[in-house]
């Protein structure tokens, strides 16, 4: 029996070329000449193009057009910010196909389940802050006919944007909108892992905005992400990314006093009570929950899987009957549900982990998916891995493991699962599964998290806010408040007028 490598032409990826990066609305390379390669996940080592590998100087370069390009675009009156806004909103559903198979061959995640909802999601971002512009305002108090004092919420002025490779896009539709319709500017540092499709929105994006408004580079965390948070001439850092990074990221800013937002990982809870009905749809809303779909490369997965002892066994056993339904593969092929892990070192770490659970003995298997079960070595796939009857203190309860694996954890005490919920460091989501809603409520007000949701498992929706508790991360994105907060300051204005 022999089998043969699968061409490029069946796996639907396109010839390779260079991405210059975006700066001062023009297209260019890196000052120093150097280029970065950039590979898919969906065929080991293959490169798809070349990036710039910039440098400080190339963050100075973007920073300087920014600060150029910074008093024009704040004084324009919001309509006109609107404007911009929901043309790109129009441009990216043009090219919408285009964004989705691009980041699907970027960043590994399915093209049907990941890539598409993400490209609408951008859209509907960028919709939602042009509606809400009109709203960054300030108040007047009543002080009386001699006195006219008001305030004004202000741009803080050049914003640096550090973006994640998991969800590129829709992470950048966090950030950009709402910055630029505050009348900020904005310098992007793309992932270094899945830097394409953060090209392609700046491409849409300098057909609507004037020349330093929007900048976009690539390189390396370390150089370019460190340089960027380091810049005097950056007013702002809102960045996405592991904990640990957005701790760095957090000291080096304030030793300079810049402001900053941080979301950053977690290890979320879902509680499953009692009196659920195990149908097709809640098993559907829990899967979503797991964030499987996007191979659990998610910091709102609901990793720790908290099911009612009553209920255990029905649940684990529907569940675990779907998961091992998905089908897992090229990213680019209609029929996957699932894609491929990040890069070689993502990859790595995941085994590491299901290594790890798969040779314990304090727990049961209950589905393997680890690489080996799934008969695709092309790229670095692998499907849903689900461990049962493990504790709150087990290490695959307690650490983010950004892969697909999911901890089951049997209870019976109301009490005790809210403590084992909220014996994490992070902080970041929770979901909370029951019919009755003073349990419901209650448990909801109780879980030390920033984003619970109840009866439904899927993601970020435009005008929530959206961040974390404790090491989750500092600041909201996505709603009205979170970018009042994150991208304006208030100015006090006092005038003392003449009487009569």
């Amino acid at each position: 029996m022999t089998s043969t490598q699968p061409s490029l032409a069946d796996l639907h990826i396109p010839d390779a070329r260079d991405y210059p990066m975006f700066v001062d609305g023009a297209w260019v390379e890196a000052l120093s000449g150097e280029w970065r390669d950039v590979t898919t996940p969906i065929l080991r080592e293959h490169v798809i193009g070349r990036v710039p590998s910039s440098g400080p100087e190339d963050v100075d370069r973007a920073v300087r057009a920014a600060h150029k390009a910074f008093p024009q675009w704040r004084s324009q009156h919001f309509t006109a910010r609107a404007r911009i806004l929901a043309k790109i909103a129009d441009a990216i559903d043009a090219r919408s196909e285009e964004l989705a198979r691009l980041t699907a061959l970027d960043t590994g995640n399915a093209l049907r389940t990941q890539a598409r909802p993400e490209v609408l999601t951008l859209a509907n971002l960028f919709r939602y802050f042009a509606g809400v512009a009109g709203e960054i305002k300030g108040t007047v108090l009543p002080a009386g006919d001699d006195q006219l004092q008001y305030t004004r919420q202000e741009p803080l002025g050049v914003i640096g944007a550090i973006l994640p490779w998991n969800s590129p896009l829709m992470i950048a539709g966090f950030k950009i909108p709402a910055a630029l319709v505050a009348g900020n500017t904005v310098v992007v540092k793309a992932a270094d892992a899945a830097p394409l499709s953060v090209l392609l929105l700046a491409e849409i994006c300098a057909e609507h905005l004037p020349a330093g408004v929007l900048n976009v580079l690539t390189g390396s965390g370390p150089v370019v992400g460190e340089a960027l948070v380091q810049h005097r001439g950056v007013d702002k850092i809102s960045f996405t990314g592991s904990t640990e990074v957005g701790q760095r990221v957090a000291r080096d800013a304030s030793e300079r006093l810049a402001h900053v937002s941080l979301e950053l990982g977690g290890k979320n809870p879902s509680i499953v009570f009692p009196d659920v009905d195990i149908s097709d749809d809640f098993i559907h809303q829990l899967l979503l929950s797991t964030r499987m779909h996007r191979q659990g490369q998610s910091c709102t997965a609901g990793s720790r899987l908290f099911l009612h002892q009553d209920i255990y066994d029905d649940v684990l056993g529907r569940l675990v009957t779907s998961l091992a339904g998905l089908t897992v593969g090229n990213p680019l092929d209609e029929a996957t549900d699932m894609g491929a892990i990040i890069n070689e070192a993502q990859f790595a770490s995941v085994c590491g982990f299901l290594d790890d659970g798969l040779g314990s003995s304090r727990v049961s298997t209950v589905l393997d998916g680890s690489p080996d079960t799934v008969g695709n070595s092309d790229g670095y796939y692998m499907g849903p891995t689900v461990f049962s009857g493990a504790d709150n203190s087990w290490r695959l309860s307690r650490e983010e493991i950004f892969g697909p694996a999911l901890v089951a954890i049997p209870w019976t005490d109301h009490a005790d699962v809210i403590e084992m919920a909220n014996d994490s460091h992070y902080g970041l989501a929770a979901y909370v599964w029951t019919h009755n809603l003073d349990l419901a409520l209650s448990t909801a007000h109780a879980l030390e998290t920033g984003w619970v949701q109840v009866n439904q498992g899927g993601g970020q929706m435009v005008g929530q806010s959206y961040g974390g508790y404790k090491q989750s991360g500092l600041g909201r994105e996505v709603s009205l408040e979170g970018m009042i907060a994150g991208f304006t300051q208030t100015k006090q204005v006092n005038v003392r007028l003449r009487t009569p």
